[in-house]
């Protein structure tokens, strides 16, 4: 399924143009540590130690609850399951 561009998704939804991107910052960057929870045997509990954030916040997270969760938190199961994220950054047309 095709997910929505930032522009898209704050027209769809009435939310600013920055609060669309971060959604779609963090929905990026979940599918990403989705996929690579499908390849390895990683569980919620080992992420949650390598990250210090507890396993019930580990499973909300990866289930898509992600309105209150920053993007600090994110970044921090994306870097325990051995990925990194980088950000592209151009001048808006």
């Amino acid at each position: 399924m095709k997910r929505s561009s930032p522009n898209e998704l704050s027209k769809k939804l009435g939310i600013t143009k920055g609060r669309a991107l971060e959604a779609t910052l963090k929905a990026d960057l979940i599918d990403a540590v989705l996929k690579v929870l499908s390849k390895q045997e990683i569980t919620h509990a080992e992420i949650g130690q390598k990250t210090g954030i507890p396993r019930s916040a580990i499973t909300g997270i990866l289930s898509g609850s992600l309105q209150k969760v920053t993007l600090d938190r994110i970044l921090k199961i994306v870097d325990a399951v051995g990925l990194t994220a980088e950000i592209k950054i151009k001048k808006a047309a």
